[in-house]
């Protein structure tokens, strides 16, 4: 899953990327609101992190453009701890969920999974798709109850995959939110990794859509 985080504090800005990169994100970063409102605008995020306070453009005033031009993505605002009315107005401008500063990481985390989880439509952090059980929050893969080991790139390909199950996902979706911005993104590299998966797992759980690209079998 990709996420942006946008925060004005260099410090904050960079345990957010260190923490949800340790958990297993794709994290793109800004530091003010111009910024991250173009990024947000122009790239296809599972989830962003926005800070309210931000220069140049102010996170509700980035909120409400998105929503203004449509733009869906679950966001996390995050909010001085004594200003209820931040949490109101962000709520009112479209945010789906608030966390106040200070807060303990794995908040932020355990919110994001949880944003991420309901926007595809599920309830639980423990996706299954025929014998393959995914644990979001573990980071764990089982097969028939038979836990199996991937890689990093594995292991965000087949999350993608069953986030999204039942529906056909094309190698550029995949590769937009698999890759940062930064990342050369070429649409053979999922063919790699989807290959190297298929090896890991039961025969015919990844099936390939001619000419659409690939859906996780639910059989």
């Amino acid at each position: 899953m990709r996420i942006l985080v946008v925060e004005d504090d260099t410090n904050l800005n960079r345990q957010l990327k260190d923490a949800l990169t340790d958990a297993g994100y794709v994290v793109d970063v800004a530091f003010d609101g111009e910024e991250g409102h173009f990024l947000g605008d122009t790239e296809p995020y599972d989830a962003i992190v926005l800070d309210i306070g931000l220069p140049q453009m102010d996170g509700l005033s980035v909120l409400e453009a998105w929503r203004r031009d449509g733009r869906n993505t679950p966001v996390l605002l995050l909010t001085a701890r004594d200003r209820w009315s931040d949490k109101v107005q962000g709520i009112d401008a479209g945010a789906d969920d608030y966390v106040a500063k200070p807060f303990h990481m794995e908040e932020v985390l355990a919110r994001l999974r949880a944003l991420v989880r309901r926007a595809a439509g599920h309830a639980s952090n423990e996706i299954e798709a025929g014998p393959i059980r995914l644990d979001a929050r573990a980071g764990r893969v089982t097969v028939d109850g038979q836990a199996i080991k991937l890689t990093s790139h594995e292991f965000r390909l087949l999350a993608y995959l069953i986030h999204h199950k039942g529906k056909v996902i094309s190698r550029t979706e995949l590769t937009e939110h698999l890759y940062d911005q930064d990342f050369d993104r070429d649409s053979n590299t999922i063919e790699v990794f989807v290959g190297r998966l298929r090896k890991k797992l039961p025969a015919d759980c990844i099936e390939t859509v001619r000419g659409l690209g690939y859906q996780i079998s639910e059989g």
